[in-house]
C-alpha cells in the first residue's frame, strides 16, 4: 500500500487587502502553522511522503523572511516532501526555489521537482511531476509529462500537476487549461494510479472515480471557497483507492449576500448572529445589507456593528442597498427649536434631492440624532 498526503496552494506571503496589520500577521502565521499541522497529519496517518502540487509561495518576489519561516516550518515535517512549482512560483530565472535563501536553508528531506522525468522511489513507487517553468507557458506542463508515459504494471505511478480544469473556466481553448477528459484518459489507460492536482482552492474530485483530485488550499484565502482548509490522505492499494480529507485551516470567511434590515428585530437578529460566531479573531465577515430603516434605527445598527466588528479579523459592510428614510419619530423627542429645527427641515429636504447632497445630509442628521441620544 502507498499512503501519502496531498496538498497544494499554500501561497505563503499572501496579503489580503481587507486585513489590517495585526490580523494580517495572524493570517501569515496561520499559513506557516498549517505546514506544521500537515506534518503532524502525515505522521499520525503513517504517510510515506507529502506531495505539494504547486504554489507554495504567493510569488517569486516573496521576501527572505517568508522563505526562512517556510523552511523553519518544513524542518518539522517528519516525512519527505515533494514540491512542484506552480504558476505563482514558477521555476524561472527569478524562482524562489533557486534563490540562495531557499537553497542554503532547505532541509534535506525537501525536494523540488524541476522537470517531467519520472522519479523512482523505492521498488514500487514512481512520481511524475509537471512543474511550471514560467507564469505563461505555451501549454500546461502536464501534457509534456504524460506524452512519453506507457501503462504501468507492478508500480504505482502518481502524477503531480497544477492548473485549472476546463469545466471551471470559460477559456476552454487556452493551452494552459487542463481537460478533464484527458485526465480521465490517463487514468483509464492505466498510465497513472492517481493524479494529484493543485490550483483550485476548493477540495474537488474530478471525474467519476476517486483517482483525480484537487486538494484545495490548507488555509482559506477568500470568500466562496466552500471546501477549503483541508489536505488529503490518499491510500493506493492494488486496484483500490481511498481519499480522506484532513482538516488543517484555522480561518473562516463568512459572507451574507443579503441581510434584510427593516426593523429593530432585524438588527437584533444580525447582532446575535455575529456574536454567535466563534474564533472571531480568525474570522472575516462580509455583509450586504438590504432594506429600509429610519435614522434612529440606523444609529442603533451602526452602534451594534461598531461594537462587535472590532473583534473580527475583518468586517466588511456593504450598505448601498440599505435605504435610510427619516421619519417624524426620529426628531419628535429631540426638543430642537429655532435655527436647529430649521436646519433639520432643510437637511430632510436635501435627502430627497440629488445624490451628491443625500450622503452629506444623512450624515449631518445622523450626527444630530447621536448627539441628542437618539441612538438606542
Amino acid at each position: 500500500m502507498i499512503r501519502f498526503l496531498h496538498t497544494s496552494d499554500w501561497q505563503l506571503g499572501m496579503t489580503r487587502y481587507f486585513l489590517s496589520e495585526g490580523p494580517q500577521e495572524r493570517y501569515n502565521q496561520s499559513r506557516f502553522d498549517a505546514i506544521r499541522t500537515l506534518g503532524k497529519i502525515a505522521k499520525e496517518a503513517n504517510c510515506q511522503f507529502m506531495a505539494v502540487c504547486g504554489d507554495v509561495f504567493e510569488s517569486n518576489q516573496v521576501d527572505r523572511k517568508t522563505i526562512a519561516r517556510a523552511l523553519e516550518a518544513l524542518k518539522e515535517v517528519p516525512v519527505p516532501v515533494w514540491i512542484i512549482p506552480g504558476n505563482h512560483d514558477p521555476l524561472n530565472e527569478a524562482s524562489v526555489f533557486l534563490s540562495s535563501s531557499f537553497i542554503q536553508g532547505k532541509p534535506n528531506h525537501i525536494e523540488v521537482i524541476t522537470d517531467v522525468s519520472p522519479i523512482q522511489i523505492g521498488e514500487n513507487l514512481e512520481l511524475v511531476g509537471a512543474p511550471w517553468l514560467s507564469k505563461r507557458m505555451d501549454v500546461n506542463p502536464f501534457y509534456k509529462a504524460i506524452a512519453p508515459l506507457e501503462p504501468v504494471t507492478g508500480v504505482t505511478r502518481i502524477i503531480m500537476a497544477h492548473g485549472i480544469i476546463d469545466s471551471f473556466t470559460p477559456k476552454k481553448d487556452d493551452p494552459l487549461i487542463l481537460s478533464a477528459e484527458s485526465l480521465e484518459h490517463v487514468i483509464n489507460e492505466k498510465k497513472s494510479s492517481f493524479i494529484a492536482l493543485g490550483d483550485r482552492h476548493t477540495r474537488t474530485k474530478i471525474g467519476a472515480g476517486e483517482r483525480i483530485w484537487y486538494s484545495g488550499t490548507p488555509e482559506v484565502t477568500d470568500f466562496g471557497e466552500e471546501d477549503a482548509g483541508y489536505a488529503q490522505i490518499v491510500e493506493l492499494d492494488c486496484d483500490k483507492v481511498k481519499v480522506t480529507p484532513a482538516q488543517v485551516g484555522q480561518w473562516r470567511f463568512v459572507e451574507k449576500n443579503r441581510v434584510d434590515i427593516n426593523s429593530i428585530e432585524d438588527i437584533e437578529t444580525l447582532r446575535h448572529m455575529l456574536e454567535e460566531l466563534d474564533k472571531k479573531e480568525r474570522t472575516v465577515v462580509k455583509l450586504n445589507l438590504v432594506g429600509s430603516i429610519s435614522l434612529t434605527k440606523e444609529a442603533t445598527l451602526r452602534q451594534s456593528l461598531d461594537t462587535i466588528s472590532e473583534v473580527f479579523a475583518s468586517c466588511q459592510i456593504n450598505d448601498k442597498d440599505l435605504l435610510v428614510v427619516p421619519d417624524d419619530a426620529d426628531f419628535s423627542d429631540l426638543g430642537f427649536s429655532g435655527f436647529i429645527e430649521s436646519t433639520i427641515t432643510q437637511l430632510r429636504e436635501k435627502m430627497e434631492g440629488n445624490e451628491s447632497e443625500k450622503g452629506i445630509a444623512r450624515e449631518a442628521l445622523m450626527l444630530l440624532v447621536r448627539l441628542r441620544g437618539g441612538a438606542v
